[in-house]
């Protein structure tokens, strides 16, 4: 179309210019070269706020032209149309093509300018749609002839593709798209504030049913075959949760080839198992409810450790220290009459700590084999694991490629979720099913249960992290090994991992910018930005790997480790401490710790980068259950037995930024406060208690 059809036509000399900006009442005195044309209303779009940089057209060829936004484009708030009438058959303001085409005319078609755009535009009285290109030519009616049998077969080539009338701002941006928010325990439209160094491509197996299937069958063997150990060498149960924190302590000093089973450490014996085994023997010592419990257990201990140091080889000095205590211990059991609490205990604490080391000094060896046994067992089913990954993969046709050497590389980018550079295998189907707030998701006869709205979460996680997998094709069968891992893991286990609840979170971002979780689960997080205990399951859900791995640059964290996990506890404050000594970007750390964990106070004080400690007392605020994915709403929160400790390590820039003031540290200690305590404050703040004096007070509309 040439450009001088884009204006209307006139007679006289006068000379319009494109991108010029009439006066209106110049057109209404020069109107007599105007076509006459039927009068009516047109609905004439207001011009709306637009982005900076908006494209214009290019007087040479129509296109838009990016370059720099037209000095005329008025701003404003969007408004409902008005509705323009017409002078002497001409509208005020607007520009007429009188040259379209006949059939165009009788379809309802009429040419504008838009001012706000500084283009033409189409716009037909009779259907009210507007195109920015020109109307496409009907061949035939829709109304009376939808399949177009009268039509010659002659199709008009004019334009296309069409591009319906929208502002500049969603032409240059794209039209909104719909997005899902989804209700729940967690805020995962919060972006990241978190920077990282650019990191290389994890090297560890993508997860398989069929593989975490067997994954977890030799874990629960490994499991079974130390309790036996204990049972038969030491005649006791394996201590509570030992083996699920024995995993986690070899895991942090584990550079072997398997997410869950260590495989690569040094040395071998585990301090932590072997300390927690030493611990029970002869007999595990509880905290008794009576006195005859107290009487009860001292009895019973005296008896084990005699008949121990009878029935082992050792020194003989060790044998006559055991012996004299325990038989002095059952005589004064004989004799005293009336005895209470506080005096069996004492003496319960005497002959432990007579007995004890001679006790230790002839379990040593049977303890460390023990331990070494469970590792070398722990080592093997590792193998057997990582050949089985290639017999699956072989059986696929896929090869295993041989790592590339890392690159190290210091570019500082916003922190991603870990990437695979190992083949993906193909997956099986999965099937699922919906039993009203639960889902049971199963593989090979296998069910495993997740809450609905859990699962959901999961789905968004999945959408905002998993980009390969755009149709979803392989996210129930990734969920399914999620949620395998945890419940090989999470077996006989009760308080190792519990969530901070959502009014902590949300404080802690309000007050402090926290965008990231350094200890979470898919299933647990609040924010979507975390780091969890398995990067390979929990990659596709936005998991950026484990803490000791992330190199981070600038950010604002929250730091909640699972309790009595000493091991990993200490070597993430120190992996934090170097982190906040070689940035000198904001970096701020929120450490948050239970009275168990009281032995790293010192370690704490001591260190250069410590802001401020607050103490929250004991049963007086929450935490999430650990398995609140699959367990009733009702159960979720538990209150906390100990008291919390909580921690800000920051560097300069991160202090400046986020700095625990008293305010802020104030609305932190607020949000501890369980949720019907600050509930019934805020009622009675907005609904004082009624003066009897003053009669009865008006009910609240």
């Amino acid at each position: 179309m040439e450009l001088q059809n884009c204006l209307p036509m006139k007679t006289g000399d006068l000379n319009y210019q494109l991108n010029e900006i009439n006066d209106p009442q110049d057109i209404l005195n020069n109107t007599q070269g105007w076509n006459p044309m039927p009068s009516h209303d047109i609905m004439v779009p207001v011009p709306i706020k637009m982005q900076p940089s908006l494209g214009i057209l290019d007087p040479n060829n129509l296109q838009i032209n990016t370059s720099c936004p037209h000095p005329n484009v008025i701003h404003t708030s969007p408004q409902t149309p008005n509705i323009v009438s017409f002078e002497n058959n001409a509208p005020i303001n607007t520009y007429i093509e009188p040259d379209l085409p006949p059939e165009i005319l009788q379809q309802g078609w009429n040419k504008f300018w838009s001012k706000r755009e500084n283009r033409p535009y189409f716009w037909n009285r009779l259907t009210g749609e507007s195109l920015w290109e020109f109307p496409p030519l009907r061949q035939f009616d829709v109304t009376s002839d939808p399949l177009g049998i009268t039509n010659d077969g002659h199709h008009s080539e004019i334009n296309p593709i069409l591009m319906k009338k929208r502002p500049a701002e969603e032409i240059v941006m794209g039209p909104a798209t719909k997005k899902m928010i989804l209700i729940g325990p967690w805020e995962l439209e919060i972006p990241t504030n978190v920077i990282i160094y650019e990191r290389a491509p994890s090297t560890l197996s993508q997860p398989h049913p069929d593989i975490e299937s067997y994954r977890g069958h030799l874990v629960s063997k490994l499991r079974q075959c130390y309790q036996e150990l204990c049972q038969s060498r030491e005649n006791i149960n394996a201590p509570r949760e030992s083996f699920n924190r024995w995993l986690i302590e070899r895991k942090v000093i584990d550079t072997g080839s398997d997410p869950l089973l260590p495989s690569q450490c040094f040395p071998e014996v585990s301090l932590r198992m072997y300390n927690e085994i030493m611990d029970d023997i002869p007999l595990k010592v509880l905290t008794p409810k009576y006195t005859a419990d107290a009487r009860k257990q001292l009895s019973i201990y005296a008896e084990a450790a005699k008949n121990l140091i009878e029935s082992r080889n050792t020194m003989q000095e060790s044998r006559k220290v055991v012996k004299w205590n325990t038989e002095d211990t059952l005589q004064w059991l004989r004799k005293t009459v009336g005895a209470t609490y506080s005096d069996f205990q004492e003496r319960l604490n005497h002959l432990k700590a007579q007995c004890q080391p001679h006790i230790a000094r002839t379990v040593k060896d049977s303890v460390e084999g023990i331990c070494t046994k469970v590792y070398h067992l722990s080592v093997d089913y590792a193998r057997k694991i990582k050949d089985k990954n290639k017999e699956l993969l072989m059986a696929q046709g896929i090869t295993e490629m041989s790592p590339a050497p890392a690159v190290l590389t210091l570019h500082k980018v916003w922190c991603y979720p870990v990437q695979f550079i190992t083949p993906a295998p193909r997956l099986p189907p999965v099937e699922y099913m919906a039993d009203k707030e639960q889902t049971y998701v199963r593989f090979n006869g296998e069910r495993l249960l997740i809450n609905t709205v859990y699962l959901q979460k999961l789905e968004q996680l999945y959408r905002y992290s998993c980009f390969e997998d755009k149709k979803m094709e392989n996210f129930m069968a990734r969920v399914w090994c999620l949620l395998k891992r945890y419940n090989s893991y999470y077996v006989n286990i009760s308080d190792t991992q519990v969530s901070l609840p959502v009014s902590i979170l949300e404080s802690l971002h309000k007050n402090f910018g926290v965008t990231f979780e350094c200890f979470a689960s898919p299933l647990n997080c609040y924010f979507r930005q975390y780091c969890s205990a398995f990067p390979d399951t929990d990659a596709y859900f936005g998991s950026r790997g484990s803490i000791l791995d992330l190199n981070a640059v600038s950010g604002s964290f929250v730091v909640n480790p699972p309790m009595k996990c000493d091991e990993l506890i200490e070597a993430a404050l120190n992996h934090i401490d170097r982190l906040l000594t070689e940035s000198n970007e904001p970096l701020s750390f929120v450490v948050m710790l239970t009275d168990s964990e009281s032995s790293f106070v010192k370690k704490l004080d001591s260190s250069l980068y410590k802001r401020r400690q607050v103490v929250v007392p004991a049963y007086e605020h929450f935490y999430r259950h650990g398995f609140q994915y699959n367990i009733p709403k009702s159960e979720v929160n538990i209150r906390s037995p100990t008291s919390t400790l909580v921690v800000w390590l920051q560097n300069n820039a991160g202090c400046q930024r986020w700095c625990p003031s008293e305010d802020r540290v104030e609305a932190l200690l607020e949000a501890f406060r369980p949720v019907r305590e600050r509930d019934r404050d805020r009622q009675e703040l907005l609904s004082p208690t009624p003066n009897p004096l003053l009669g009865p007070q008006p009910l609240p509309v």
